[in-house]
């Protein structure tokens, strides 16, 4: 009995694991979405093409998770799609979306050997979008937009790595002699920059649609990568902030904003950017396009944002561009010149030669545009601070100031307004003739008092009685100041044994 009821039991339980195992393996439901779910995650090809747009795969490549950003660990497997090329007509823009869709895994660069098949097939993706964006064989329709601006900023908008608050570009900074730091994904970030570069240039690309989704804070998170230390992307961001500036025309107020805004904070605030000279060289072509007369809003931008960079220690990484802005506006209205000249002369440089030299050249290039009236406004004040460079012993700053007399245009207007400047320059020029240690210095400082002596002999000489009269003066009270020290010294001595107070008349 025993034997017989243990067998029983035995079978019972052998029928009910085998239930157990035959429910497991032939649920339907369950057999058929893991199979879809292993179908995405492994990124099979013909199941790619043939599924939907809507599938899950936009959930499962999206690039804002965090194993998709920043070099995060890739949870799925990374197999390339089929050409475009082998594909009808009919599926290419839902194959051109999967791609794009694709690269927006973003993979970590900092180390080399990590996921480096991934690496490649997503460059070689990257490779043909651009020649299939460039074939003009793409509609761009709002779904395949929103998903390629998806991509672009996926891969590019990025954080920097912050600097310290107190650390500022010294003056010193050499640009040809610093080494720039190259990013070590800049291999799928040229391609994807090149990418952005032909979708903005394309005629295909509807302004009216694409501004959906090249917005504003598109535009604000393009204008951030200009801080780049790669000078490679920088140059990439120039181009197509400037196509960007040409092509919607709704944005371009946002942009000189924007702009603006860049400028304040890095004249008021920080002192560091690396994009300065990048953003003046995209607005020398903005203002040269200005229609005249010039709006307000231009003329405070000037005022405001352009002349108040130069007064930073960098200077010399963007004075080049900077200097083409101010002379544009200049030659656009030369009734501005007053306000640039004045402006120069708020930021003229005390200490710092090397700058000096660059803001008489800069000088230089405004006056060849400034007119007569603009001229005499300001001319005391600035041949004031010529008189103060002509009597510099750095040699190159009193030479760059005598160059100004080389200058037909300027000597125009010299000659012009000889009353008034000649007496104001003529003692430098003398000390200079007299005194000056550098030879050059002093031949050219010759030659110009030979020209205004050529031009009125008659006021020349009346400068040169003045400048000796107010020499005899100081040399007078130079005298007066050596005797007084001298009887102070004779009473000090004769009063050195006692305490008394020493008083001088």
């Amino acid at each position: 009995m025993i034997k017989q009821f243990l067998s029983k039991v035995s079978r019972k339980q052998s029928k009910s694991s085998k239930n157990q195992e035959s429910s497991g393996t032939q649920n339907p439901n369950l057999t058929s979405s893991s199979s879809k779910r292993s179908d995405l995650a492994s990124g099979n090809s013909r199941k790619l093409v043939n599924s939907d747009i809507s599938s899950p795969l936009n959930t499962r490549l999206n690039p804002n998770e965090p194993n998709f950003r920043n070099g995060g660990h890739v949870s799925v497997s990374y197999e390339s799609l089929p050409s475009l090329r082998d594909v009808p007509s009919s599926e290419k823009q839902s194959l051109f979306i999967k791609k794009v869709i694709m690269c927006s895994v973003i993979f970590d660069f900092n180390d080399p050997t990590k996921n480096l098949k991934e690496k490649e097939i997503k460059r070689q993706t990257l490779l043909e979008l651009v020649d299939f964006v460039a074939s003009s064989n793409v509609k761009f329709t709002e779904s395949v937009m929103q998903e390629f601006v998806k991509m672009v900023s996926a891969n590019l908008f990025r954080e920097f790595t912050p600097q310290p608050p107190d650390c500022k570009i010294l003056e010193s900074y050499d640009v040809e002699e610093e080494e720039p730091s190259m990013d070590p994904s800049w291999p799928h970030l040229q391609i994807v920059y090149e990418l952005l570069l032909r979708f903005i240039s394309s005629p295909d690309v509807d302004a009216k649609t694409a501004k959906k989704f090249i917005d504003h804070y598109f535009v604000l998170k393009l204008l951030d990568l200009f801080d780049s230390e790669d000078p490679r992307e920088r140059e990439y961001l120039k181009t197509i902030l400037h196509r960007v500036y040409g092509k919607f025309m709704v944005h371009r107020p946002f942009i000189r904003k924007s702009m603006n805004n860049i400028f304040y904070r890095f004249v008021l605030e920080t002192e560091k950017h690396n994009g300065i000279a990048e953003l003046l060289e995209i607005l020398g072509s903005i203002i040269n396009g200005f229609a005249l007369p010039l709006k307000e809003e231009h003329k405070l931008f000037l005022s405001r944002a352009l002349i108040p960079l130069h007064k930073p220690k960098c200077l010399a990484m963007y004075h080049q561009q900077l200097s083409y802005c101010i002379t544009q506006f200049v030659e656009k209205d030369c009734k501005l010149a007053d306000m640039v000249i004045r402006g120069l002369l708020k930021y003229w440089p005390v200490t710092n030669s090397s700058k000096e030299i660059m803001f008489l050249g800069e000088l230089e290039e405004v006056l060849e545009a400034t007119q007569q009236p603009e001229f005499q406004r300001c001319m005391v004040p600035l041949f004031k601070q010529i008189a103060r460079c002509l009597n510099s012993l750095h040699f190159q700053v009193a030479e760059r100031a005598l160059f100004f007399w080389n200058n037909d245009h300027i000597e125009s207007l010299i000659r012009q307004n000889r009353k008034v400047i000649l007496p104001i320059i003529f003692p430098a020029l003398e000390r200079n003739g007299r005194h000056h240690w550098n030879q050059a210095v002093h031949s050219l400082t010759l030659n110009v008092r030979k020209i205004f002596f050529d031009l009125d002999p008659e006021l020349f000489n009346e400068c040169l009685l003045n400048f000796q009269e107010e020499e005899a003066k100081e040399e007078k009270i130079k005298a007066r100041r050596e005797s007084t020290w001298k009887r102070l010294e004779e009473i000090a001595a004769d009063k050195a044994s006692s305490n008394e107070a020493v008083l001088v008349n």
